[in-house]
């Protein structure tokens, strides 16, 4: 009850700048409140959980709020606040409110120094170019390879000639956007080259470090190339997981490729297919998008995007999650999973 009492204060705090709008707050600083809304309403069609089955509905998978405000001497702060429905297809909560970005930055020309809870580099690029985290999350984090957010200290920047390369390098506590509650950490590094202004290659690593868990290293390869017509991804992700108390050592491979285009003024498309070629872990408790556990899985989505005005978007789209041959020889039931979502922001 504390933890929602501060929040809620905070919000109001916020709001009391000026609603949802840019403010000058005097001395040249500048302080803006904004949001984002991804909704659905989903049908579970097919899908290997009987249970689920045939479940629809509508919920909220994010509401973001964030407070943004410009300091003097190249110094600035955000506060982001995030809100979504449970997705476990069992469960009914409220929406409560947790803290996604709360940071200082301070930045000049070329280089920026970040020290909070902020974007970690393990997908930031991958997501940007893959353009649709409305429409769902990126690969790696569809199948937790990491978390979007760390709390701890980042150093970002570009340079070398024509300022092509670019880096993202950070150190955090490896526990997300909670507190820490081990002795481990974990070091994030991104480096990647514009070959042209439409192509960027990424290369990435990481190592955390975890007192209680296995240690997990995780390298990946990414290819990207964007313009104002299309979009285009490549994506390979390696993750090795340190055998521990008895269990195997456990090594994920997962390769994705997707695209969005734009079809008209006001309409765009996007495919994507990821294949992880190791069974899924815990993938029967992924939130809004269950998985079968113990196969290999391939994950499709396909959709539209129509601009009904300025920033808001209605899309229909579709999922699908192809599994592979168990133990036994059986392969679980195909998910295809129907949703109109819609988006908007301020």
């Amino acid at each position: 009850m504390k933890r929602i009492a501060f929040l809620c204060l905070l919000f109001l705090s916020l709001i009391n700048i000026k609603s949802f709008a840019q403010v000058n707050l005097g001395d040249g600083d500048e302080a803006t409140l904004s949001g984002t809304i991804f909704s659905d309403y989903y049908w579970m069609a097919q899908h290997h959980n009987a249970d689920i089955e045939g479940n629809n509905g509508l919920w909220f998978r994010r509401i973001y709020m964030t407070y943004n405000q410009r300091l003097s001497g190249g110094f600035s702060t955000r506060v982001r606040l995030e809100m979504n429905s449970s997705g476990d297809f069992q469960s009914d909560p409220e929406m409560i409110p947790s803290v996604k970005d709360a940071y200082l930055k301070w930045q000049n020309e070329s280089h920026a120094i970040f020290a909070g809870i902020s974007s970690t580099p393990t997908w930031s690029l991958v997501e940007d170019v893959w353009g649709y985290r409305s429409i769902q999350k990126s690969p790696q984090d569809l199948y937790d390879y990491g978390s979007s957010r760390d709390f701890g200290l980042a150093f970002t920047g570009q340079f070398g000639e024509g300022e092509n390369l670019s880096y993202h390098f950070f150190v955090g506590n490896g526990n997300s956007n909670r507190p820490e509650i081990d002795r481990g950490k974990k070091v994030m590094l991104s480096l990647g080259y514009n070959l042209t202004d439409k192509i960027i290659i990424e290369g990435y690593a990481d190592h955390n470090s975890r007192t209680d868990d296995p240690d997990t290293y995780t390298g990946q390869l990414f290819s990207g190339y964007q313009s104002e017509s299309v979009n285009i991804g490549a994506l390979y992700s390696y993750q090795y997981h340190e055998g521990q108390l008895g269990l195997p050592a456990r090594n994920l491979d997962l390769i994705s490729v997707f695209t969005n285009f734009r079809i008209n003024e006001g309409t765009k498309g996007y495919l994507r297919a990821d294949h992880l070629f190791d069974e899924y872990r815990g993938g029967s408790d992924n939130s809004y998008i269950p998985f079968a556990e113990g196969v290999e899985s391939t994950f499709m989505v396909a959709g539209a995007d129509f601009l009904l005005a300025n920033q808001i978007h209605l899309m229909p789209n579709i999922e699908a999650i192809i599994y592979g041959e168990n133990s036994q020889g059986v392969s679980p039931k195909t998910d295809i999973i129907p949703r109109l979502t819609l988006s908007w922001s301020f």
